[in-house]
């Protein structure tokens, strides 16, 4: 799995011969482009996870949940709140 933000899609868009689709991230909706899977279908509810605006993985909602808490781990290791003098 690279590094990517899971989504939840919402729904298919109209044009673009099938491949954008709306997805919920976090309660932000957006435009996420799914061409790179061409042998998926998506359906509301599907889970995907998003690199740079595009799909990269289909997933479920457990493998959601991982990849969320990934990136909840990454943020805990940034600068704020550490002494600077322990930072090699």
């Amino acid at each position: 799995m690279c590094l990517g933000i899971p989504g939840q899609v919402v729904r298919t868009l109209d044009g673009y011969g099938g491949q954008l689709v709306l997805v919920d991230v976090a309660g932000d909706h957006r435009k996420v482009n799914v061409g790179m899977l061409p042998d998926e279908t998506f359906t509301p509810g599907d889970w995907v996870i998003i690199h740079m605006g595009f799909a990269v993985e289909k997933t479920d909602q457990e493998g959601a949940e991982q990849a969320l808490a990934s990136l909840e781990l990454m943020g805990s290791g940034s600068a704020e709140g550490r002494d600077p003098d322990s930072v090699p």
